[in-house]
C-alpha cells in the first residue's frame, strides 16, 4: 500500500546468510527474486493460500520465514507458533502504528498469552517525499521548504524515504499484552524502553533538509 514495507522486510532477508540458513517466504506475489532464498507464491486457483504454503514450507525445517502478509488467523496462528518452535518469523501487517498491531493480532483472535511470548517486535513506517535537491528552499524558521522547478515537476519534492516507529517487546511490554493493557498503556511503556513515534523520528528528516514539517503532518495526520 505504498508504505515500503515490502522493500524493508527485503532489505532484512538480504542481511541474513541464505548460505547458512534456511530461508523460505510466502508471497502474493513475489516482488524480487532472492537468491538462495525458497519462495513460494499464493495461487488462489489451486487454493494455495498463505495458511497451506505455510504449513507446506514448516515441513522442510526452515529457520527464517517470511510471511508476505498475515490476513486472517489461520495465518497469525501458524506464525505465531512457527515463532514459539525456534523460527524466526518476518511478516507485515496494516496497521495506523506499531502498538495497533498487537491489536489487530488479537483482534484476529490471537491469544495474548501467545502473543507475547513469541513477539519480538514491530517496525511500523510510512513514506515521506524529499524536497526536491535542485530547487529546496528554505521557511524563514530555517526548516527546508518546498519550491517548485522543472526538475521536480513544480512540486517541490522529488523521491521519498521512510520514517519509522519501533516497538521493542521487552519484560514489560509483554507483560502489558499479556494482560490485555490498552494501547496507550503499551505505548507508554514502548516508550520508556527508547520507542520514537513515526512522527518524531520524521523530525531528523525536517531538521536534515530533507522533508518539509508540512510533508511530515501531511503522512501522520493520524
Amino acid at each position: 500500500t505504498g508504505s515500503g514495507k515490502t522493500t524493508t522486510l527485503y532489505a532484512a532477508l538480504s542481511r541474513l546468510d541464505a548460505g547458512r540458513s534456511n530461508i523460505m517466504t510466502v508471497e502474493d506475489p513475489i516482488e524480487y527474486e532472492l537468491p538462495g532464498v525458497g519462495q513460494t507464491q499464493v495461487n488462489a486457483k489451486i487454493e494455495l493460500t498463505f495458511a497451506k504454503a505455510l504449513r507446506a514450507i514448516l515441513r522442510q525445517d526452515p529457520d527464517v520465514i517470511m510471511i508476505g502478509e498475515i490476513r486472517d488467523f489461520e495465518t497469525a496462528q501458524i506464525a505465531i507458533q512457527a515463532s514459539l518452535t525456534g523460527h524466526l518469523v518476518l511478516a507485515t501487517l496494516h496497521t495506523n502504528d506499531s502498538v495497533s498491531a498487537v491489536t489487530r493480532l488479537t483482534d484476529m483472535g490471537v491469544e495474548p498469552f501467545l502473543l507475547s511470548s513469541s513477539l519480538l517486535g514491530v517496525l511500523a513506517q510510512r513514506l515521506v517525499r524529499k524536497l526536491c535537491p535542485v530547487c529546496a528552499g528554505r521557511a524563514d524558521n530555517g526548516e527546508g521548504a518546498p519550491v517548485g522547478c522543472d526538475a521536480c515537476g513544480q512540486t517541490g519534492y522529488q523521491g521519498r524515504t521512510g520514517i519509522f516507529e519501533l516497538l521493542v517487546a521487552d519484560d514489560a511490554v509483554q507483560s502489558l499484552i499479556h494482560s490485555r493493557a490498552p494501547e496507550s498503556q503499551i505505548f507508554t511503556a514502548a516508550e520508556r524502553g527508547g520507542l520514537r513515534s513515526m512522527r518524531e523520528d520524521g523530525e531528523r528528516l525536517v531538521r536534515a533538509g530533507i522533508s518539509s514539517r508540512a510533508e511530515l503532518l501531511r503522512v501522520t495526520r493520524d
